[in-house]
């Protein structure tokens, strides 16, 4: 059995491979979490768009963000000038993009769940297309 760490490593380098091959750049913050300073899981980017990702991969149908988790990732977002991006990996599902303004708030946590991602959240093509439909 793949443990947490590894599975959310998974996921944010299938997550790199994925921009990559889209024509975007991206990387793998080392060590994000563990820093004394804000940071994302990854950063990505092309001639229009800078994104500031936190990855999360669950087994469950709802995921949960402390209030610390997405003020780092708002202040690092706004230091670097990047869209600050939640993006979450549900069972069997593809990878949803949620910015902070659409994750569910429930007292001192914030959430997004398989319910809320079909209309809240955006899958991946959605996501690196946005910039092409304004």
């Amino acid at each position: 059995m793949i443990n947490a760490k590894a599975k959310g490593s998974k996921g944010e380098r299938d997550l790199v491979k994925a921009f990559n091959e889209a024509g975007w750049g991206c990387i793998r913050i080392a060590g994000s979490g563990s820093s004394r300073y804000p940071s994302p899981d990854i950063l990505a980017g092309n001639a229009i768009r800078r994104l500031a990702i936190e990855c999360k991969v669950t087994a469950e149908t709802k995921k949960y963000f402390d209030v610390d988790q997405v003020e780092q990732l708002r202040e690092f977002s706004t230091k670097f000038g990047a869209e600050a991006w939640f993006a979450v990996k549900f069972p069997k599902e593809d990878w949803y993009f949620f910015m902070i303004e659409d994750l569910d708030q429930a007292g001192i946590s914030f959430s997004a769940s398989t319910s809320s991602a079909s209309y809240k959240g955006l899958r991946f093509t959605e996501l690196i297309q946005k910039d092409k439909l304004s």
